[in-house]
């Protein structure tokens, strides 16, 4: 578990396929490109979860039931980031992406025409397996951006990623309330149409980087993450930070829902809207790893997030204080967040389709647990609880970190 590689631990590259072309960079117009389609895929998996009542009394079943509508969408979710992403490390990514998101288009379609319940529950599973075009197009960044922008560039893709989530949650309410929930599944298919057109048009071909076959791809995966001390402790810190981002997010809605403040689902989903700008303000914190400032910005991104939770337990009565920490804990979650996608993409460039999908999965998992906690903190003691469970968790990310800067320097 060193950042040593021998030989028989390297992936096997044949001879024409030993390593992508040299990056020319990537201009402003293609990096937006990226950014919007990346978060108009991601943002597939959230279109529902404002809608769960609604869809509730659509379907007449109990919104317990719905609630599994979410789940399946996002386990689909974990298994397609696992299964297909490491297939950018093999594949021309020029045609799996286009390919995976007109699938996406088909499963949003099927969604939107669903008969009943069961028939909803195969199809959101269907949009999760295949919303993971995202997370091809961060590594196919990373190759094409030059060394000098690639933080800049991953930094604005991600952050592409993170806004659709947001934007998603906040409009579908909105259009479900004027239009009808299946209305939105057919506005995201037909967007995924134009954007798997335009994409097909403008990426440029690459060669595979490796020939190995399939089951071994998905085992490198695996031995990748153990080849390198640097990138265990970077995925340690992002399972803890989306831990604390799902916690939080979850908590929130069970606090805006209850008084004082007695919150409607639309009015909760508005708040994401407050998260935009912390979005934003994380996409420059790629600018800081190009800068070669990427582990001390890590430790200031988790210190502004423990800053972030003590303030927040002190506001479970005040809309105010709410605001203020929706701001500054996804301005400091989603700049860790950033900082480590970058970092992971500068460690073995042959082996980024495979470390985003470490990279995905310890993501999910971490924010099963912080909702799963978040639920069970509520129950026991309510706001403050939940806010002193995130605090300790920071508090441990910081120890990590701070142990373990050094490893993290030289990735």
């Amino acid at each position: 578990m060193t950042n040593k590689t021998t030989a028989a631990d390297t992936t096997r590259v044949s001879a024409h396929h030993v390593s992508a072309p040299v990056a020319r960079g990537m201009n402003g117009g293609l990096t937006l490109l990226f950014a919007l389609a990346g978060g108009a895929a991601v943002g597939n998996l959230y279109w529902a979860q404002p809608l769960l009542s609604t869809i509730a009394r659509s379907l007449h079943i109990s919104s317990g039931s719905a609630g599994l509508l979410v789940t399946l969408t996002q386990i689909g979710y974990a298994i397609g980031a696992f299964l297909v992403v490491p297939l950018g490390d093999r594949l021309n990514r020029s045609r799996l992406i286009p390919v995976i998101m007109l699938a996406s288009a088909l499963a949003l379609a099927a969604s939107a025409v669903a008969p009943g319940f069961t028939a909803l529950l195969v199809t959101f599973a269907l949009v999760g397996v295949t919303t993971v075009a995202g997370q091809l197009l961060i590594p196919l960044a990373g190759d094409l951006a030059r060394d000098d922008q690639r933080g800049r560039v991953v930094g604005t893709v991600a952050s592409g990623i993170l806004i659709g989530i947001l934007v998603s949650r906040a409009i579908s309410g909105v259009v479900a309330d004027a239009f009808g929930w299946r209305t939105i599944y057919w506005v995201a298919a037909a967007l995924m149409v134009v954007l798997a057109m335009v994409l097909a048009r403008v990426l440029p071909t690459m060669p595979s980087r490796t020939s190995t076959s399939y089951p071994a791809l998905l085992a490198s995966v695996i031995t990748t993450v153990r080849r390198h001390r640097s990138v265990q402790v970077t995925l340690f810190l992002g399972v803890i930070a989306m831990m604390v981002f799902t916690l939080f997010w979850t908590a929130l809605t069970f606090l805006l829902s209850a008084a004082p403040f007695d919150w409607s689902a639309s009015q909760i989903g508005l708040i994401s809207l407050v998260g935009l700008v912390g979005a934003l303000a994380a996409q420059r914190a790629g600018r800081l790893h190009d800068r070669g400032w990427s582990v001390p910005a890590t430790g200031t991104g988790l210190l502004l997030a423990l800053a972030s939770v003590l303030l927040s337990a002190t506001g479970a009565h005040s809309i105010i204080i709410v605001l203020i920490v929706v701001l500054l804990l996804n301005t400091a979650i989603q700049a860790v967040n950033v900082l480590n996608q970058t970092r992971l993409m500068s460690i073995e460039p042959q082996s980024r389709s495979r470390l985003n999908t470490a990279f995905v999965t310890c993501n999910f998992i971490g924010g099963t647990i912080g909702s799963a906690l978040a639920a069970a903190l509520w129950q026991t003691g309510g706001w403050a609880l939940v806010m002193g469970g995130a605090a300790i968790m920071l508090a441990l990310a910081l120890i990590v970190w701070a142990v373990a800067r050094r490893t993290l320097s030289v990735a």
